[in-house]
């Protein structure tokens, strides 16, 4: 069964940095599009970032050039690089491998 593990996250104040990671056990990565979403309180979880098996990223508009979305397949991970964050960035975030599998995901909170 495929396993799915995010960290990374935690506490920043507002224009600061994070970078998640998500590390997938007994699938690869290389054969599937990866994706990052969120899920804000009393708020429905949404897409934040995917990157496909040929390596084309998507994005979210109100994230589009402050996060990166990569992935380095020899390590069977996908990271999310998020730069200037803002206090509505605060949510939980879940890893996505391919349609079925999630993370428990990781809480990040933007506050000053």
């Amino acid at each position: 069964q495929v396993q799915v593990v995010e960290s990374g996250g935690g506490l920043v104040q507002p224009g600061g940095s994070l970078r998640l990671s998500c590390v997938v056990s007994r699938g690869l990565i290389s054969v599937v599009t990866m994706g990052w979403h969120r899920q804000a309180p009393g708020k429905q979880r949404e897409m934040v970032a995917t990157i496909t098996m040929g390596g084309t990223a998507n994005y979210q508009a109100s994230v589009e050039g402050r996060f990166t979305i990569s992935r380095d397949n020899a390590k069977n991970t996908v990271y999310l690089q998020m730069n200037s964050l803002k206090t509505e960035d605060t949510a939980v975030y879940y890893c996505k491998f391919g349609n079925l599998n999630w993370g428990q995901g990781t809480q990040v909170t933007v506050s000053s």
